[in-house]
């Protein structure tokens, strides 16, 4: 998984006064837990472009003050109106030690039963997933390609890693149903079959010419 750097600063004043004049200056307050106890920090908003707005999942090296801490997204805060960030919450991650962590799925693949109308139906867009912090992927893949109308996609079916799915395995990430648009589903193999038939009885009828 990749790393986003976000440089800091250590922070004292935590009050709402110290925090709002953060906000004003463009700076996030932010918290970090899971060490031996929290360390309160800010940072530049913008600094959280890369981590925040982004499809795939990843990791944070935060660089406080000469220390550097390895760090999953927890929690963030955005303004009712503005979308602002105003705060986020980090868990520290180490090397040995296993984290649960909250990874998008990858819709991959041209299905078959959507290609004859029907709709796919995404039950999950992220999974839970348990791993070492160097074993976690950006993202999982869920292949749809073989799904007809009515299939289903379990999520024994998704892309396996060095990593626990934290879901049963009845867990159901999509399905293909059916809808007003939908047509005769017809195997590749019997499309071609049906032409060759085609293209062979038109050269019967053309040889009794």
């Amino acid at each position: 998984m990749k790393s986003i750097t976000i440089t800091g600063s250590k922070r004292e004043s935590v009050g709402k006064k110290a925090t709002q004049a953060l906000r004003n200056a463009g700076q996030v307050p932010c918290v970090l837990y899971g060490g031996d106890e929290p360390v309160h920090f800010n940072a530049p908003e913008i600094a959280f472009k890369d981590l925040v707005y982004t499809p795939d999942a990843h990791t944070a090296t935060l660089e406080l003050d000469g220390n550097t801490y390895m760090a999953i997204l927890q929690d963030i805060q955005f303004h009712p109106v503005t979308d602002r960030i105003l705060h986020v919450d980090f868990y520290q991650i180490f090397e040995g030690k296993e984290v649960t962590m909250t990874i998008p799925v990858h819709f991959e693949g041209n299905s078959r039963g959507v290609r004859n109308g029907g709709v796919l139906r995404k039950t999950y867009r992220t999974l839970r997933v348990k791993a070492l912090p160097k074993n976690l992927p950006d993202y999982v893949v869920a292949d749809i390609t073989k799904l007809k109308i009515g299939d289903k996609l379990y999520i024994t079916d998704v892309e396996q890693g060095e990593w626990k799915f934290l879901h049963p395995d009845n867990t159901v990430v999509c399905q293909v149903r059916t809808s007003r648009n939908v047509v005769e589903d017809i195997d590749d193999e019997d499309e071609e079959g049906e032409t060759e038939g085609t293209e062979a009885t038109e050269q019967a009828a053309d040889a009794a010419e």
